[in-house]
């Protein structure tokens, strides 16, 4: 199965523009409040009609601007399971899934709901009404209406933003487990980047209505590409950068001249490391070591943060300012080490940027 997605759609101070497509598989759009997320799931959906374009939801055309197509939401064959789960609070689990049966009658839509009720783990809540039900049996009954609609693809507009941290988790936990078997596209849509991590194997970044970046988890959490992917993968140490040989850049903002593991391309404008990155002088280190000044430190119970300025001489990559820009570090354990500190920041690590 296949979603294809090639659309504009204008407002006042922003335009989304996106092209993509998603196979069979969990393919997360991660991106900041306003950058075009939820907007992207109700173009395809229906809700929302596009200014242009063409989308199509396993070879079938659902929206073209060109020939004038667009479909209404229930016959495109996507599932939308919205922030609030959009339960009919007067109805029941069962009258739940069953508003989306079809044609389905009698006895067979009975055993189509049963079947349903037992997947998602809803026995003996088939009488109950969604006020009755804890937030991650609401959610599996959303879940079970969308698929009793037989979708071809399901999209999830951040379906865990309005629980809390403990029970955010669980019912993670049980969406993944819910959909494990679901044969095509699944878009998860979301501002939280350990959310996508854990639950997606491609992600696209949009930043500002466009793609900032696209691929496998790993690909773009090892290799952002762009500021924009940088910032939203949690990277938090981000300078523009000058390329000062064919391994090596030159960070003025952090008076440091890195080498690199990899060549530094001509088109790079900025350089990242990400704060658990940086680590403390171990034995054997040679490069990319310097001492550094401890701004501050903070601690939570399980994890430690500090900021540091490196100490480095007068005219190195910009050493002569008067003021230079701290780094974040993050460790999982608490440091006691007294400033200067010498630390150690690996050429594998360090992200070129546009």
């Amino acid at each position: 199965m296949k979603l294809s997605v090639d659309i504009r759609k204008r407002f006042k101070n922003f335009t989304l523009d996106v092209s993509f497509t998603a196979g069979s598989g969990r393919t997360g759009i991660l991106g900041a409040s306003g950058c075009g997320k939820s907007m992207t799931l109700r173009c395809i959906s229906g809700i929302e009609k596009p200014d242009d374009g063409i989308i199509e939801i396993e070879g079938n055309t659902v929206y073209s601007s060109e020939r004038k197509i667009n479909l209404a939401p229930q016959k495109r064959g996507a599932g939308y399971l919205f922030q609030s789960y959009a339960l009919f609070p007067t109805m029941t689990v069962f009258d739940n899934i069953a508003a989306v049966c079809g044609r389905t009658r009698g006895a067979e839509r009975a055993r189509k709901i049963g079947r349903l009720i037992e997947r998602f783990k809803l026995e003996g809540l088939a009488d109950r009404y969604p006020a009755q039900l804890s937030g991650g049996q609401q959610q599996r009954v959303a879940l079970a209406r969308m698929i009793a609609s037989e979708p071809h693809v399901i999209l999830l507009d951040e379906p865990l933003s309005a629980l809390d941290a403990f029970l955010r988790r669980q019912v993670e936990d049980e969406l993944s487990t819910s959909l494990s078997t679901f044969p095509g596209p699944i878009l998860f849509v979301s501002h939280d980047r350990d959310e996508v991590f854990r639950f997606c194997d491609r992600i696209i970044v949009l930043d500002g209505g466009r793609i900032a970046r696209e691929g496998t988890r790993d690909e773009v959490f090892n290799d952002p590409r762009t500021i924009a992917a940088a910032r939203l993968t949690g990277c938090k140490n981000i300078a523009v950068a000058i390329k000062a040989g064919e391994t090596s850049v030159a960070i003025p903002d952090w008076g440091l001249i890195l080498d690199t593991a990899k060549r530094v391309p001509d088109t790079i404008t900025h350089a990242g490391i990400r704060a658990h990155h940086i680590r403390p002088l171990g034995e054997g280190d040679t490069c990319n070591c310097f001492a550094f000044s401890v701004e501050s430190r903070n601690e939570t119970p399980f994890s430690f943060t500090e900021y540091v300025t490196a100490l480095t001489a007068a005219g190195v990559a910009g050493g002569s300012r008067t003021r230079r820009e701290s780094l974040c570090r993050e460790s999982g354990e608490r440091s006691t080490a007294q400033s200067p500190v010498k630390l150690c920041i690996p050429p594998e690590k360090i992200l070129f940027l546009e």
